[in-house]
This record gives structure tokens, sequence and C-alpha cells, in this order.
């Protein structure tokens, strides 16, 4: 089971950078968001509609970001969900070449 314990760290990996770049990517938008933000309180020159258009994106875009996380996150459980099962397994019986 030693290729099951690889796998799974490998796993555990994937999904630790998943989640850092993620949490990167998250901060940035959220930056950008309070700059456009402050751009469109400070712009009297922008019509409201516009101003709600954008702000409609972003509450979009946030929707979106999250339901993207959870399908991940759900389907790494999945995939943990497996090994677990895989470990409870009973191991293969081992035979004997040339008998």
């Amino acid at each position: 089971m030693e290729q099951a314990k690889v796998t799974r760290q490998m796993i555990e990996f994937y999904k630790t950078t998943f989640d850092n770049t993620f949490n990167a990517m998250m901060i940035l938008q959220e930056q950008t968001e309070k700059m456009v933000g402050l751009f469109l309180e400070q712009s009297p020159w922008f019509p409201k509609d516009g101003k709600e258009t954008v702000n409609e994106w972003v509450k979009t875009y946030k929707r979106g970001r999250d339901a993207y996380k959870t399908s991940v996150d759900e389907s790494y459980k999945k995939v943990n969900e497996y090994f677990v099962t895989a470990d409870k397994a009973e191991p293969i019986p081992k035979t004997k070449a040339g008998k």
C-alpha cells in the first residue's frame, strides 16, 4: 500500500497548493474590487446604471468563485474518501511464483 500512501500525499500537496493559490487570487480580487469601488464612488460622471452593473458583475463573480471552490473541495473530499476506503480493504494475498 506504499503506492496509495504516496498518491495520497501527492493529492494532499495538490490540495494545499490549490488552497494557497486560490486564497492569493481571492485577496487580489478583493483588492481590485475595493479599487474599482473607490473609483466608482469618486466618479460623478459615471452613470448610476453603470455602477449598478459593475456591482452586479462583482456579486456574480463572487458567487461563481465560491461555487468553484465548493466544487473543488467536494472533489478532493471524494478522492480522500476513496483512499480511506482503499486503505480499509483487505490486501490481496501474495502468491509464490512457480507453484
